[in-house]
């Protein structure tokens, strides 16, 4: 059995949880905290972040499009990323919008543990102003959980944790779309057993 080293309130790993689920790959997942080093995290990734993947072969994959990838190659069909052509690479540039959101809501966290003295609010208003940007390009997307795929699982992924870590961030005002995603896609099983915690 495959083992998956998370952390329960990373969307990253909340992302290959959801894949493995809707691919139907059981795997041991192993809560870690990477920010104390913890050995088997470190072995497994030389950067202590969560996800990582140890393969049946033993073989480490790390960070969460590649870990999806690899799960999705593997497991059941039919596929969340397509092969080839111009649908792969449509749904590519929405996880790529979607994990860029989420990057930009990380960063916003990890300054906000900083003593306030040592924040910066010129990067944090720019974070803030990105994500804006991103929630934007993934309303305009127009997507629905009736196309299921890599993207739009990772944008409802990104939105549920925005409301998680930056509950008085408002995505929802002009962004219809992007609600009914959140609200269909986390009536998913997949979605519902790996909430953030």
């Amino acid at each position: 059995m495959m083992t998956l080293y998370i952390s329960p309130s990373s969307p990253f790993a909340r992302k290959c949880r959801i894949v493995a689920r809707e691919k139907g790959i059981a795997l041991e997942e192993i809560v870690v905290d990477p920010y104390a080093n913890a050995p088997d995290l470190l072995a497994a990734n030389p950067v202590v972040q969560v996800p990582s993947l140890i393969a049946d072969d033993g073989l480490p994959i790390n960070d969460s499009p590649i870990i999806c990838e690899y799960l999705d190659m593997v497991g059941s069909v039919p596929r969340l990323t397509p092969e080839s052509g111009p649908e792969r690479l449509r749904v590519r540039r929405i996880e790529a919008t979607a994990d860029a959101l989420l990057e930009m809501g990380v960063k916003l966290v990890l300054e906000k543990r900083r003593h306030e003295s040592e924040r910066s609010p010129s990067w944090m208003e720019r974070w803030t102003a990105h994500m804006h940007r991103a929630l934007d390009a993934l309303e305009a997307a127009d997507l629905s959980a009736d196309d299921f795929h890599i993207g739009t699982l990772t944008a409802g992924v990104a939105v549920t944790w925005i409301s998680f870590r930056h509950p008085d961030f408002d995505w929802q005002t002009g962004r219809p779309r992007l609600v009914a995603l959140q609200t269909a896609l986390e009536g998913r099983a997949s979605f519902s057993e790996t909430r953030p915690a």
